[in-house]
């Protein structure tokens, strides 16, 4: 067998948990954009960024949307609710002062 064969059966010093570790501890960035034309017009230009990288790398980085999507965070869906319920509680007061501003104080107008 020759050192080329050998090379190829054993795995390298890197295991597949190696990598993987590197890659989501530094980050990775894919970037690629992709144009449809059609006689030499452009119809549909899309721009690919894909960034791979664990939280805490990606929290470092100044990137944090997933905490603040309501979709993704309860945290976020608690304090949209919380929000939504504010301003519902201030829409349905404006209500009340604006019907009792209207009537004489016995329910009529």
């Amino acid at each position: 067998m020759s050192a080329l064969e050998k090379r190829s059966i054993h795995p390298s010093s890197a295991s597949l948990a190696d990598i993987l570790e590197r890659v989501l501890d530094r980050g990775v960035v894919i970037a690629g954009d992709i144009t449809i034309q059609l006689l030499d017009i452009e119809l549909l230009t899309l721009k690919l960024r894909l960034l791979i990288a664990s939280a805490d790398t990606a929290r470092s980085m100044g990137i944090d949307w997933w905490e603040h999507d309501p979709a993704l965070s309860s945290r976020a869906r608690e304090g949209a609710l919380e929000s939504e319920n504010r301003e519902l509680r201030a829409r349905l007061d404006r209500l009340e002062r604006m019907i009792d501003s209207r009537s004489d104080g016995h329910g009529r107008r």
